[in-house]
């Protein structure tokens, strides 16, 4: 078998993200593709979607990797009558392979939210929210310190500049003029990280349901608990592409085996506009 195999780029993978890492509810690893087939370029993305397998198709992709699982619930049939299935058998059809690091990259050290945390400012040292039982350098969510303190409106809009442009934006909960240092960050959707976020000045993460930030925020306005930043899904987990893409890259590198790679920049949130009365 070829060393630039995509067997080799999925030990690769694996051994950054590895998949006994993911959550056992999780889908992770190879979807589809030959084994022994060559690598030489690979499209990292966030979803596993038409628009991306597009994007691999037109450069010339042999492989992509993506963040998101393409059948998270599992299935009985990839027939193309289905938008899924359309897509495993064009995928074939192109000899792109698709592989998902999820739940174990979210975990990883580095991993998805070390990269967020990164992208909205945070400069020094990160710890785990959440730690693995069995490694307390990795798990879900970091917390860190900002270089020195600004007020909420001022690291809202740093934030919104470091994250990529969405219709979402960022959604914020707390007055703007209150001075923030420790920020806790969860790449996707993070309120279930709402306790372990308690120790900070600001929680920032995506997909936060109303009743339990309503109530995180009334907790805090009474007793001096952490301000809220509600981002786009897809908006926290894209920083992620490029950390990979550059330690897969180097660590094929190493072992002799030189790949091509390409952050997806193609917006893939769900939400395309917004809207507002204006009466």
């Amino acid at each position: 078998m070829a060393p630039s195999a995509l067997s080799a780029v999925v030990a690769e993978l694996e051994s950054r993200y590895d998949p006994a890492w993911a959550e056992s509810w999780d889908a992770v690893g190879l979807v589809c593709g030959d084994p022994a087939r060559p690598v030489s370029r690979i499209l990292f993305a966030v979803d596993p979607v038409a628009a991306v397998a597009d994007e691999a198709i037109g450069w010339g992709a042999d492989l992509i990797v993506t963040h998101h699982p393409l059948y998270l619930r599992g299935t009985t049939s990839v027939a193309a009558t289905t938008p899924k299935g359309a897509l495993v058998h064009r995928l074939i059809k192109h000899d792109v392979a698709l592989y998902t690091a999820h739940t174990n990259a979210d975990v990883a050290d580095p991993g998805v939210s070390d990269a967020l945390a990164r992208a909205v400012g945070l400069t020094g040292a990160l710890r785990p929210l959440r730690h693995a039982p069995d490694d307390p350098r990795r798990g879900l969510g970091r917390i860190g310190a900002l270089p020195a303190p600004m007020t909420l409106g001022a690291f809202a809009g740093q934030a919104a500049r470091g994250l990529p442009r969405t219709a979402w934006g960022l959604r914020v909960s707390g007055d703007p003029g209150r001075v923030v240092h420790t920020v806790a960050v969860s790449g996707g959707a993070g309120d279930s990280l709402l306790g372990e976020a308690r120790g900070a000045d600001v929680f920032l993460t995506a997909d936060l349901r109303h009743h339990p930030a309503s109530e995180f925020a009334e907790a805090g306005a009474f007793s001096g608990g952490p301000a809220l930043i509600d981002a786009a899904h897809w908006a926290t987990e894209w920083p992620w592409l490029a950390d990979a893409a550059r330690l897969v890259s180097s660590g094929l590198a190493a072992r002799g085996i030189n790949v091509e790679t390409r952050v997806s920049e193609t917006v893939t949130d769900a939400w395309t506009t917004t809207a507002q009365c204006e009466e």
